[in-house]
Parts: structure tokens; C-alpha cells; sequence
């Protein structure tokens, strides 16, 4: 059975802002580590993206909305991934955090 994982984070930054740091933090993600043991896509409309990643012959699937107040993410694993559901969870919204105050403490520079 799949396992959903719904990570909500709060910002006080404009949803172009917020979005960009979004994007630039999927970039790195992207190259340094799962475009070097899987296949990934990712198409943004607008301020959201869908994601697709392929690994050990499964298929996760994702949502971002970058919203006026909190980035949202959904990811959804596969039965056999759904172990890692946890800690997963745990580092999207510390990650998320983490890019999202970087662009607070930015601002009151």
C-alpha cells in the first residue's frame, strides 16, 4: 500500500521569493544526489510542481504549492518505500525550513 507524506511550512516571504528559494533548493537536490541513482522530472505551472522520481524500479510521485503563507509538499511512495515515510517526512520540512529562513535572514540584511 502507498504511504502519503504532507509536509506544510509557514513563510513571511513573497510566493515569488519563496518559490525561487523552492526551485534553486530542488536544483541542488536534484545534483547532488538524485539524478546520481535515479531519473527525475520536474514540471512547475505557475507556483506548483509536479515531480516524478524513478528509483529501484519505483515510482515516487510529488506536489509543491508554493502558497501566499506556507509551502506545501505531498509526496507519495510506493508499498515498498513506504518505510522511509518517517524520516523523509522529517527532513522535507527541515530542509524546507531551513531554505525558506534563508531568505528571511536575507531580507533583514
Amino acid at each position: 500500500m502507498a504511504k502519503s507524506i504532507v509536509v506544510s511550512v509557514p513563510h513571511n516571504l513573497s510566493v515569488d521569493e519563496a518559490r525561487r528559494r523552492v526551485a534553486i533548493e530542488i536544483d541542488q537536490l536534484r545534483n547532488e544526489y538524485i539524478n546520481k541513482f535515479a531519473h527525475s522530472e520536474i514540471v512547475w505551472a505557475a507556483d506548483s510542481a509536479n515531480i516524478r522520481v524513478f528509483a529501484l524500479a519505483q515510482e515516487i510521485k510529488g506536489r509543491i504549492d508554493v502558497l501566499a503563507d506556507s509551502v506545501r509538499i505531498e509526496i507519495v511512495l510506493p508499498w515498498l518505500l513506504a518505510k522511509l515515510a518517517a524520516p523523509l517526512q522529517e527532513k522535507l520540512a527541515a530542509t524546507t525550513r531551513e531554505t525558506l529562513a534563508l531568505s528571511d535572514r536575507s531580507k533583514k540584511s
